[in-house]
């Protein structure tokens, strides 16, 4: 994860949405014709674009009311309890039209590729019932056919036991299994299946059958887990050979090793551990020594981590992590993409690959954590196509 494979005044020779050649400049100027348009980066640090492995991208409303409770000391539990958290946004969303999720999912979207992002896994989950999750995994295809940042669609609809099922949580998970998942995998509107294992939400019994259940309908496996307690979902996760397993803040020794010995790859989400107001941030050191190929993402979701950049979240991993800016980069860039099935196509320059790059005007790679706080993008670029510019001529107006 510490060899980023740096090339200085390097250059990359691109032909439709693909590229060609990356090198050294030299290498690649022969192959410039009349007939060419040439970027040039002037010295700018030109990475592939983020690849963001967990995210919440499309829901209604905000939870900032609850943000202002959580600053004056109340829990995220203690606001779940009554009738907030995830119950608060799938109330919103179960209430917004499709065309409304459309239009606030474009907004984020702007966000992601403002902030370098050019790939993002788009999870359902706040509408828990068979008609809501439909409707938010139409609008993440709507937006991945209509917009330059690509979706990688993820049903969750194992995010939480709706108001209405709590008393009968078992009527819930079947829910799950003999409607959501077969007409979701018949309309091909999902990759991936993803499960809140906890506790309080999903037990690992219940999780065990809906990602079972999951797989026989052809859709690969990620699991929320080892959030807010060890629960057993990493040792679950290694059990299924999930492709991930989220966030892990308490996963222990043991855990990692189940990790290892099955390639299931950790996605640490610093970003929610750190609005929520927490300490406990996984044991990213301890899973790179292990081998893990460890995943950065942002968590982007309205009420645990609202969001989109995954330059705070290298910033996070520099500072709580304990991670080095290079094995962050591997992180949120191609590990990442292995992560969702795409390490062939996306996540670095290299031939053959899909022209998803940035330009951040930064002279120095360690500056995207180091200066924390500021959007480092000044060109994106997805398939070839300019999906974002900044500008970089404004001055600061005189008094």
């Amino acid at each position: 994860m510490l060899e980023l494979s740096i090339i200085l005044n390097g250059a990359l020779y691109i032909r439709g949405s693909r590229i060609e050649r990356a090198g050294s400049l030299r290498e690649v100027e022969g192959l410039i014709d009349a007939d060419c348009d040439v970027i040039d980066a002037e010295g700018r640090v030109v990475l592939p674009g983020f690849v963001d492995a967990h995210a919440h991208p499309v829901f209604a409303g905000t939870r900032a009311d609850e943000f202002e409770e959580r600053a004056g000391g109340a829990t995220y539990q203690e606001i779940a309890a009554r009738g907030g958290g995830i119950k608060s946004t799938v109330g919103a969303t179960r209430d917004a039209s499709l065309e409304a999720l459309v239009i606030s999912g474009k907004r984020y979207a702007e966000w992601f590729l403002r902030c370098g992002t050019t790939t993002v896994e788009a999870k359902s989950g706040y509408g828990l019932t068979l008609e809501d999750e439909l409707k938010i995994l139409r609008a993440i295809r709507q937006l991945d056919q209509e917009l330059p940042l690509r979706y990688v669609a993820t049903l969750l609809g194992a995010h939480d036991i709706p108001a209405e099922y709590r008393e009968r949580r078992a009527d819930y998970v079947t829910l799950v299994i003999d409607e959501m998942l077969p007409r979701v995998a018949s309309e091909e509107l999902a990759e991936y299946c993803d499960v809140f294992c906890e506790a309080k939400v999903f037990s690992t019994a219940e999780a065990r059958r809906i990602l079972s259940a999951a797989r026989e309908q052809g859709m690969g496996l990620r699991i929320h887990a080892d959030q807010l307690s060890l629960s057993g979902g990493a040792k679950l996760a290694a059990e299924l050979k999930a492709a991930t397993a989220d966030h892990l803040e308490h996963t222990d020794a043991e855990g990692i090793a189940a990790l290892k010995a099955a390639g299931v790859q950790p996605v640490l989400l610093p970003g929610s551990v750190y609005a929520l107001g927490s300490q406990r941030y996984p044991a990213a050191r301890e899973m790179i020594t292990a081998g893990l190929a460890v995943v950065l993402a942002t968590d982007f979701n309205p009420g645990s981590s609202p969001t989109p950049s995954m330059l705070m979240v290298l910033s996070l991993a520099a500072t709580q992590l304990k991670m080095m800016p290079a094995e962050s980069i591997t992180a949120a860039t191609i590990n990442a993409a292995y992560s969702l099935g795409r390490g062939d196509r996306l996540g670095s320059l290299e031939k053959g690959k899909s022209a998803d790059f940035v330009i951040h005007d930064c002279d120095d790679y360690r500056e995207l954590s180091y200066f924390f706080g500021v959007e480092h993008a000044w060109q994106v670029y997805v398939g070839g196509q300019q999906a974002f510019i900044r500008s970089l001529t404004g001055r600061i107006a005189e008094t």
